[in-house]
């Protein structure tokens, strides 16, 4: 029987989907933080469950090629990163057998998964940065699994202006005296900084709030325009709920834009602060690249984009369709797709503002054809009652976007009652995080 606070020598035989090693100790797993596959280590037991444990490491006796020292002094606190301690290559290999750990274990499939498209940066790509504040007053990122911020200067993910604005909000609050949110007694106001950044190098940013307006604001706009000479725009939002969805409701614009223009694949796109868009700009490009690959558009298709967004997806594709239809859940996201639509040129597609489940299901209802179908829906993956009306539609081809790898293979196996898994290919969108991308071919069969 193995015990908390017991020490054992241990080889890390395999990857765990955070990342994390995995040895066996008799017939337990033991889950091993920062572990990598093939090291000798000393560990110490945190935590035993009903199947499985996890530990730490004590001592490194027999280092794995791949391990490096991190990077950054947060490491290990911040929960942003999870896999600084291992160089790029043993990452995307780690990657490429959690996509295909997935695909065998939960979907049942015999997929191959070929080498995953790694970046060529990978450091300063994310184009939103979502900073949570608290008292101190500190601007950072919740430490891993908690709700305990990390105060973090520089962070190596964020642009420069990301970072720059985080430091000047953080002077702004020392300065006057300006008071963070407080989960718990509920009081304070400033919750989180939110900036999302073009691949030109403008930025929007938008100060979540527990109210409707700042002491100094205009104070606060100065300390943001010296900070980033990008900047286009400060937005005041206001959430006043209990919750941990980071937008509110209400808007305000105190200074410049409230949108967002950026270019992705010869298009143009507007951005407004809460509507979905990947955070890796260059990688996008890959991505969406190989989705449109897949598709195989001929020009005679009907092509449906399920959680199109603000429709980066579709319209990128639309010029090899004969119509496009898009669909998402937010408003906000819609109205973006429709000004981008028209903005170039895009006269063959329209949009609805609708739950995938219902657009499906209508479509499904209505017996309009569908020729093909991308789908990027949220790491949750596809709901039931969406799957249920692909297999209804029935188009020719879909193409399956997934940030989840083990929610892509739940769906995948589902789908393989009427669709033969063609192409998988594993896309790195998240460097120095456990998170992959995948783009997955499905045939009718």
């Amino acid at each position: 029987m193995v015990k908390e606070g017991e020490r054992h020598t241990v080889t890390v035989e395999n990857w765990a989907s955070d990342g994390s090693g995995v040895a066996r100790i008799g017939g337990l797993a033991v889950f091993v933080k920062g572990g990598i596959v093939g090291e000798v280590c000393v560990i110490e037991i945190e935590h035993v469950g009903h199947r499985a444990a996890w530990a730490h490491i004590v001592e490194l006796l027999t280092p794995a090629p791949g391990r490096i020292v991190p990077d950054c002094p947060h490491f290990g606190r911040c929960g942003g990163c999870q896999l600084r301690h291992m160089d790029y290559a043993a990452e995307l290999a780690f990657k490429r057998q959690k996509v295909s750990d997935a695909l065998t274990r939960i979907g049942g499939l015999a997929a191959e998964v070929p080498p995953v498209f790694g970046a060529a940066d990978t450091v300063g790509y994310r184009n939103k940065a979502q900073f949570p504040v608290a008292a101190g007053p500190k601007v950072g990122f919740y430490r891993e699994r908690s709700h305990t911020v990390e105060d973090v200067e520089g962070c190596a993910l964020q642009s420069p202006a990301a970072n720059a604005l985080a430091a000047a909000l953080r002077r702004w609050m020392k300065e006057y005296n300006v008071p963070a949110y407080d989960e718990k007694s509920r009081k304070g106001l400033i919750r989180h900084l939110f900036v999302r950044s073009s691949a030109a190098g403008d930025c929007l940013a938008a100060v979540v709030v527990n109210g409707s307006k700042l002491p100094f604001e205009d104070k606060l706009v100065e300390a943001f325009r010296a900070a980033a000479a990008g900047l286009a725009g400060v937005v005041l939002n206001e959430n006043r709920r209990d919750t941990n969805v980071i937008l509110g409701d209400g808007w305000r614009t105190l200074w410049g834009t409230s949108t967002l223009p950026d270019t992705l694949r010869g298009l143009t796109f507007r951005l407004s602060l809460p509507a979905f868009y990947q955070v890796n700009h260059a990688q996008t490009e890959v991505l969406y690249a190989l989705a449109e690959e897949f598709a195989a558009l001929t020009g005679t298709e009907t092509l449906l984009d399920l959680y199109c967004g603000t429709g980066t997806i579709g319209l990128t594709m639309a010029h090899r369709a004969k119509s496009l239809l898009g669909a998402e859940i937010v408003p906000a996201a819609i109205a973006d797709a429709k000004e981008n639509a028209a903005r170039n040129g895009v006269k063959n597609a329209r949009f609805v503002c609708a739950d995938a489940a219902e657009v499906a299901a209508e479509l499904a209802r209505t017996e309009e054809n569908i020729d093909a179908a991308v789908v990027d829906p949220p790491r949750k993956g596809l709901s039931p009652e969406v799957v249920e009306s692909l297999l209804k539609i029935a188009p020719s081809r879909i193409v399956y976007v997934s940030c989840d790898p083990a929610t892509l293979a739940r769906d995948l196996k589902l789908l393989s009652a009427a669709y033969t898994v063609e192409k998988v290919q594993p896309v790195d969108l998240f460097p120095r995080t456990f998170h992959v991308e995948t783009v997955v071919k499905l045939e009718r069969k």
